[in-house]
């Protein structure tokens, strides 16, 4: 290895770089193979073969994810939407069916592309994937997170001949925890190369010192000459900045031996160079070009990043030297209403919603991410914990990863790494979430060997795992788990920050990260950050809601006997800051305070009844809204919470001061009060030695007049892989959310789009997905529409009966 770490994890001089491959639009060597799948979602015999007739099979556009589409009527069964109750996962993953699938693609190459190195590469499919090619089995792929390829040339007919691929797909038995989807619901790419080319993720980018006026970039490339002859070939390679501005180049001729791998370094110097950071995430690009006389033969174009990281116990996490508290939420794969499809505007707009609540870091949790999530990652300025596995060889579900783990596990993490190493959002590489063998001998001996094989690839970066209590043997002492923890760089801790004191006094080196904590302890949790510099961060499970563990953040009262993840009709997991709308949720209000990004925020129990109680799981918050709309409840006690880091609160009902309260950090920055419901204008007022700070309020809503539709863009690509997101909400006559409306809304889309989903974020709302109707959830719903590949414009019009319509319109543009 090249750069190895100092004891502590300390690389002031290392600085990475982000490649995200684009097309080369002179070779053409990366085609998007999205369009034109034929797919059934049954178990065809011999559907693999070339001369199977497909043509009674829908025609469908990647990406796909099947368990998000309705079920056929079943007589005798209880099915609703994509939901039914012989769901194999059932609660676990939402009450959804996979099975399995095929896809078939027919396609012909031309006469440009005779005598190429032709090959598949899928950024993921869901799972126990096998791909043939003219009838021939080019391989298996059974982990559904990673990217894999398959060379394609050997078995390919002949120019203008028709191939026909075809992939099955099989997500069978109880193999996973969450919402996993079904098929291949990510990015799709033919690459087409000479056979002198560079690899797939051949290059890596590194810089191997850094003074004020210049990065010196180290940059590897790895060469591939399949052909028969040895070759003499020029390496080109051009810098450019973040304005598109030339910066330097180079370029050397090769001596490739026929049917070998090279791997060649040249190192560059960079002056006056921006650094990418969260808050200006400058991205540079590199163009890598082979050329055969004077012929161009291959092109790479890649963006990349420049930062420092270092990590250690005295100085906490800094980025480009300067100290940056990980403000991080855990986040699963899937995009709500869309299942797990991995649109390239849906994964945009998650990392772009995360940062506008205040996200600086994202745990891709359980799992490697898509390229396109670790593009807009890169491309907006959020940190990444990359993980890789949920188990190894113990099991946490029959059918789980488990089954493939020993055979496959140095297979995925090279893909995981390898893909991901150049992006300037990822600074930690995770290799496991509460593995059951973690402090056994034989967990030991697997993290040793994990941590070896990501830092033979990339040693630029920390690995650590998430360590939790011994859930799964009661009893065992937390100090069992001191052997896992010394292995690691940094030190992942889930739900346990009562642990982080004690355990510096025994192990003052450690780097503590709070890999997962409970949404109620966020305060605590970042005490913990703020107070202590070897504390790098926190991350809540969740930072968003997701499909799966169904009602694992839900609360109730006392009085119903519901385990501890509700059944039907419970689907989503319930326990985001933000729901799977994209909308703040009640903990995220507090964590603004928490983390100082408001000055106030103001919510209102829902009643509870008499003599109840609430019961909250760990993961839960209680039954708070941002409303003071209780119409029934005229003269019964609500709890009203204001959150706030100033010293006192005034609270007062339509002019009249109910009471003040002091706030402390022993209240952990709340201050309670019990209000009688009447209708009106709540106002909340925050003080700091006496003086008014900021205010709030809240006002009773009417009855519902009006849906207001929103666009949140006003322009989307002519492209099948982008989206136009609209929200809708029930407004009373001077403009306010009608926060209970439940009502229901249809939908009609003119121009050049198609309905992709509707969802309202309702947990337990179980319905269908793809009809163009859904009831209001809290005043809210929202439709998504797929742009086509033709320019022009999507209308959307919003519809309910007794209430005045909304009409919202997007451009389409190429």
């Amino acid at each position: 290895m090249r750069n190895l770490f100092y004891i502590l994890f300390f690389f002031p001089a290392i600085l990475f770089l982000n490649a995200c491959q684009q097309k080369g639009s002179l070779t053409d060597r990366e085609t998007n193979f999205n369009s034109g799948w034929k797919f059934i979602r049954a178990d065809i015999p011999e559907a693999e073969n070339p001369e199977f007739d497909d043509s009674a099979w829908r025609t469908l556009v990647l990406p796909h994810d099947f368990s998000m589409e309705d079920l056929p009527e079943k007589e005798g069964v209880k099915q609703i939407g994509p939901f039914s109750e012989e769901s194999e996962g059932g609660i676990s993953t939402g009450h959804v069916v996979g099975g399995t699938a095929w896809y078939r693609k027919h396609f012909t190459l031309d006469k440009t592309d005779e005598g190429k190195i032709i090959k598949i590469l899928f950024d993921g499919v869901y799972m126990n994937t096998d791909v043939w090619l003219n009838g021939y089995h080019l391989g298996n792929h059974p982990y559904g997170y990673t990217a894999f390829s398959f060379d394609l040339t050997e078995k390919l007919r002949p120019v203008g001949e028709e191939n026909v691929l075809a992939v099955q797909v099989k997500n069978e038995g109880q193999n996973s925890r969450w919402y996993s989807g079904s098929g291949i619901y990510r990015n799709v790419t033919l690459l087409k190369t000479n056979p002198v080319y560079v690899d797939l993720w051949g290059i890596f980018v590194r810089t191997k010192t850094v003074s004020p006026e210049m990065a010196t970039i180290a940059v590897d490339v790895n060469l591939m000459n399949e052909s028969s002859e040895n070759k003499t070939v020029t390496l080109k390679m051009e810098f450019r900045d973040p304005d598109g501005k030339y910066v330097t180049h180079f370029e050397d001729e090769k001596e490739l031996a026929a049917e070998q791998k090279y791997t060649f370094e040249q190192e560059f110097g960079l002056p006056d160079y921006r650094l990418w950071s969260i808050e200006n995430p400058e991205l540079y690009t590199l163009v890598v070009q082979l050329v055969d006389g004077k012929k161009v033969i291959d092109v790479v174009t890649e963006t990349f990043g420049i930062r420092t990281i270092e990590f250690s116990a005295e100085k906490g996490f800094l980025l480009n030297g300067e100290n940056v508290l990980l403000k991080g939420g855990c986040l699963h794969h899937d995009n709500g209403p869309l299942g797990s499809a991995a649109f390239d505007a849906a994964e945009f707009r998650r990392v772009k919603t995360m940062k506008e609540n205040g996200f600086n870091a994202i745990r891709s949790a359980h799992n490697p991410p898509s390229k396109a999530f670790l593009d807009a990652c890169d491309q907006l300025g959020v940190l990444v914990m990359d993980e890789a596995f949920d188990m190894w060889q113990v099991p946490k579900k029959p059918q789980d990863y488990h089954l493939y783990f020993d055979e496959w596990w140095e297979k995925d993490l090279e893909s995981m790494v390898l893909r991901a190493r150049n992006h300037p959002s990822v600074i930690i590489w995770s290799v496991g979430n509460e593995i059951k063998e973690r402090a056994d001998s034989s967990g030991l001996e697997i993290f040793k060997n994990l941590r070896e094989k990501v830092l033979e690839l990339d040693d630029t970066r920390p690995v650590t795992q998430a360590i939790c209590g011994f859930w799964e043997t009661p009893g065992r002492p937390w100090e069992d788990s001191e052997p896992a923890f010394a292995q690691m760089d940094v030190h992942g801790y889930n739900y346990q920050w009562q642990q982080y004191e004690s355990d510096h006094e025994k192990f003052p080196e450690r780097i503590i990260i709070g890999t997962e904590s409970f949404p109620m302890e966020a305060f605590e949790n970042w005490q913990m950050v703020e107070k202590h510099p070897y504390v790098i961060g926190d991350f809540v499970w969740t930072g968003m809601d997701y499909f799966g563990e169904s009602g694992i953040g839900s609360s109730k009262p006392d009085d119903e006997d519901i385990p501890f993840l509700p059944p039907w009709p419970w689907f989503n997991a319930h326990c985001g800051d933000i729901s799977v709308l994209g909308y703040k949720k009640p903990q995220m209000y507090f964590r603004d305070v928490v983390w100082r990004n408001s000055q106030l925020e103001i919510l209102v129990h829902a009643p509870i009844p008499e003599g109840r109680k609430e019961i909250i799981s760990n993961w839960g918050w209680p039954n708070e809204m941002k409303s003071w709309s209780w119409e029934g409840h005229e003269g019964t006690p609500l709890q009203v919470s204001v959150y706030t880091r100033c010293d006192e609160v005034r609270l007062e009902l339509n002019g009249e001061v109910i009471g003040i309260r002091p706030v402390m950090e022993e209240t952990k920055l709340t201050a309670r009060f019990d209000v009688p419901y009447q209708p009106g204008e709540l106002v909340a007022v925050v003080l700091k030695n006496g003086e008014e700070v900021a205010r709030q309020v809240l006002k009773t809503a009417g009855k519902p007049v009006r849906l207001k539709i929103t666009a949140e863009r006003e322009r989307v690509t002519a492209s099948f892989n982008d989206l136009a997101y609209f929200n809708i909400e029930v407004l009373d006559e001077n403009g306010l959310l009608v926060p209970h409306a439940e009502i229901p809304v249809e939908f009609t889309i003119d121009g050049v789009g198609t309905l992709q989903a509707v969802g309202n974020g309702n947990p337990t709302g179980m319905k269908s997905f793809q009809q163009p109707h859904v009831l209001t959830y809290r005043g809210k719903c929202q439709v998504i529409v797929r742009s086509s590949d033709q320019p022009g414009e999507i209308s959307v019009a919003a519809k309910s009966q007794g209430l005045e319509s909304g009409t919202a319109r997007v451009d389409v543009n190429n």
